[in-house]
């Protein structure tokens, strides 16, 4: 069955995080994705995770998570040569993908106004820290500085205490995933006007859309949202320790309020579920809630309650979260094995929705630095000479 993007091509120059997941999602989805890297530098990527031996052929398991169904080749942009190929690229292509620092692709010329004349009909979308415009555009950052600057880091952490940064690399997966989004709305778009577009992505506004709710509350009252912590507003809502583990629960209204002490054996407490009653009463609920909670296992309350349709969950370690049986029925997880880069086998995981037919899939491995570099390049009209000329002159 034909999956939504297969045809379209996607030449993507963007390295680490937020520009390679974007492009898997679309790779994962049928789109022939060619990541682009500096032969002197490749995508730092290759070079990271807790197998030092990928890490040294370049291979790392933090490339390995977001490198399959992508062809590779390498081509250093800072050569006329490398550049015109680029250009040849761009005319056959869809998408252009760069998350570079802001004027440095219209700097050589691989700018929007650039690649648009070469392609009217491209898709171009850049990925940045903090958008093409204002006084941070030129400003680098990463996934800590991003939790910092927008307000989401002092969300975070104990309310006494100092803030604290997401451990999860939760801004870059998220721009990945809005950037995926965007490339396919613009695809979408370019069917009905047949136009191009310009994409501007910006990881700061990733993440103030993550914090929606505290940012309208915010505008509304002028208020600070309070660090939740081990304080929240509502003790329905917190995380407690059980007889042999912590138990988190989310009872987030008042229904599910009411359920949770008619099923704890408080109909008293119960009676106290409106939201005014609920913060009202935070103190008591959380000191009943984190007596009861004692005398059983995380893993009984869990089943207890759920079973009463009270949103509850023992914390889980990552092994024991794996282990559970719903990720297989997800079927989100992709087996890898003996792919020639890689010995032995590993396990990515795939995109985050399944479709009935023509869904998204691993097809291929992540390939090695330039692997496709002949099979591009022969594409393009260049002969082997050529392109052993272009392998000794650095382009390549």
């Amino acid at each position: 069955m034909m999956r939504p993007f297969e045809g379209i091509k996607i030449i993507d120059t963007t390295h680490v995080l937020a520009g390679p997941y974007a492009a898997y999602q679309l790779a994962l989805l049928g789109g022939e994705v060619l990541k682009i890297e500096n032969p002197a530098a490749c995508d730092q990527t290759r070079l990271e995770g807790a197998d030092p031996e990928l890490n040294r052929r370049g291979m790392g398991t933090k490339y390995l998570v977001q490198g399959s169904n992508k062809k590779a080749m390498t081509l250093n942009l800072k050569t006329a040569a490398g550049r015109e190929i680029l250009k040849k690229l761009v005319v056959g292509a869809d998408v252009f993908m760069e998350n570079f620092r802001t004027g440095s692709f219209p700097a050589l010329g691989l700018g929007y106004e650039g690649l648009k004349a070469v392609n009217p009909k491209l898709i171009y979308c850049s990925l940045t820290a903090f958008g093409q415009e204002g006084p941070r555009a030129g400003q680098t950052a990463y996934e800590g500085i991003i939790q910092a600057t927008s307000g989401l880091w002092d969300r975070l952490g104990p309310p006494k205490e100092g803030p604290d940064t997401v451990k999860a690399t939760i801004m870059d997966y998220s721009t990945g995933l809005a950037t995926a989004f965007a490339i396919s709305s613009a695809l979408f778009q370019r069917e009905r006007t047949g136009q191009g577009q310009y994409i501007d992505v910006a990881m700061l506004d990733v993440a103030l859309t993550i914090m929606t709710p505290f940012l309208t509350d915010f505008l509304r009252t002028g208020q600070e949202p309070r660090r939740p912590g081990g304080d929240p507003n509502f003790a329905g809502r917190a995380c407690y320790p059980t007889k042999d583990g912590h138990l988190m629960l989310a009872a987030a209204n008042s229904r599910q309020h009411e359920r949770l002490f008619q099923a704890l054996g408080r109909p008293d407490l119960a009676a106290m579920s409106d939201n005014d009653a609920r913060e009202l009463n935070r103190e008591l609920h959380r000191a009943a809630l984190s007596e009861i909670l004692a005398e059983r296992s995380a893993a009984e309350w869990e089943e207890y309650l759920q079973a009463r349709h009270v949103p509850a969950a023992r914390v889980r370690t990552l092994a024991e979260a794996l282990g559970d049986p719903q990720f297989a029925t997800r079927e989100i997880l992709c087996e890898q094995s003996d792919t020639g880069a890689v010995e032995g086998s590993f396990t990515v995981p795939g995109a985050p929705f399944k479709f009935a037919h023509g869904g998204p899939r691993v097809d291929a491995p992540p390939p090695r630095l330039g692997q496709y570099n002949e099979e591009v390049l022969h594409s393009l009209g260049f002969s082997s000479e050529d392109i052993r000329g272009l392998r000794e002159e650095g382009v390549i």
